[in-house]
């Protein structure tokens, strides 16, 4: 992580007798993007909201660049929050929209309007300086939004669902473009999401929140292959679950015992782990291979294909276990279905495969 840039310590906020946000601590690094990830009243916007000075905690401290932001208005902070709704005027040109959050700077109409053509160039809507909202697209409004934002300069900008109103091809080209926009100019970027797969594009690490608090701080690769407990697990991509119990410790391999897959099978151990403990075994499905003929393999169990669905790229099957439980495999489809490129039907007796190192053990 680069320098500490953001400091919350043990930041609390209560609404009466709800509480919203419990014992916050976090570090952000300067010029990170940092993803706080969660579904609906998990305390994500909340908590963004008092780093914008729109809420005061009910405990804890908030840093930013060193200074102490108690007491401080939002109007005295280094910090610009950029809106869900975008919030820029429909009756006024892209130019004059960028234009309007520099009204109150101290600068002469010349260096304003050097910067609103640096913006311009910045967002690339330089040829669409004089239109006004309504026409151009929506991915350009959400960089005019941005323009705007960025155009006072801050040393942090707070970005509320800045993509939830985009369509899907939309909003995945647009998340290149936040990164690029953010890696140019250097600005510490904190988003609020519930979209997994925005959070793992955009930031350099995320934290995952639960109910008021922030249950895995980590990287992309690090929420995802080594999620800390079932709730991350289950909320960051697609994973199948399932109870187990250790029967033997060797080494960095722990033996557990599946009922559900009437066997023993290997995986990678985590520290802690007693003999006849009980923990979760987590496997996500592009982890499995799946095959009509039994694989040379470490981990191996028989099953039935109950559902499949065809996505174009890859095929997600629906495998029932010898237990009855389900457990979902992703294949991807190298080859044509009508060229063998299917690896099994509906219906279809399989064999299911995975490494050691791809199944998650969780204690928690």
């Amino acid at each position: 992580m680069a320098r500490p840039f953001i400091r919350i310590e043990g930041v609390s906020k209560r609404f009466g007798s709800f509480q919203a946000v419990r014992d916050v601590d976090l570090t952000i690094g300067e010029g990170e993007i940092f993803a706080l990830l969660g579904g609906s009243g998990c305390g994500k916007t909340t908590l963004l909201r008092m780093l914008a000075g729109f809420e005061d905690p009910s405990a804890g401290r908030i840093f930013i660049d060193g200074q102490d932001m108690t007491g401080v208005p939002p109007w005295e902070r280094p910090v610009h929050m950029m809106f869900q709704s975008y919030a820029i005027f429909p009756h006024m040109s892209v130019e004059r929209n960028i234009a309007y959050g520099l009204k109150h700077e101290r600068m002469s109409a010349a260096q304003r309007a050097d910067r609103v053509r640096e913006m311009l160039d910045l967002v690339q809507l330089a040829p669409f300086a004089q239109r006004k909202p309504h026409q151009i697209s929506g991915g350009q409004r959400q960089r005019v939004a941005l323009a705007r934002a960025l155009a006072r300069q801050p040393k942090l900008l707070l970005l509320d669902e800045p993509l939830a109103a985009l369509d899907k091809k939309l909003r995945e080209q647009t998340q290149f473009e936040l990164m690029s926009i953010q890696s140019r100019t250097g600005v510490t970027f904190i988003v609020v999401t519930h979209d997994q797969e925005e959070a793992m594009t955009l930031a350099d690490r995320i934290a995952v929140m639960d109910r008021g608090q922030v249950r895995q701080v980590g990287s992309p690769t690090e929420i995802y292959e080594y999620p800390n407990s079932r709730f991350v697990a289950g909320f960051i991509g697609a994973i199948s679950t399932f109870a187990a119990r250790v029967v033997r410790l060797t080494g960095e391999i722990a033996e557990v015992d599946i009922p559900a897959m009437d066997g023993t099978f290997a995986a990678r151990s985590v520290p802690g782990l007693v003999e006849g403990q009980s923990v979760t075994l987590a496997l996500r499905p592009e982890k499995i291979s799946i095959a009509k003929t039994c694989p040379a393999a470490v981990n191996v169990v028989e099953g039935q294909v109950k559902d499949l669905a065809y996505f174009g790229k890859d095929s997600l099957y629906r495998v029932t276990l010898p237990g009855g439980d389900l457990i979902s495999v992703h294949a991807v489809n190298a080859r044509r279905a009508d060229e063998g490129g299917r690896p099994a039907d509906w219906d279809d007796r399989v064999w299911l495969s995975f490494e050691p190192g791809s199944a998650i053990l969780l204690t928690d």
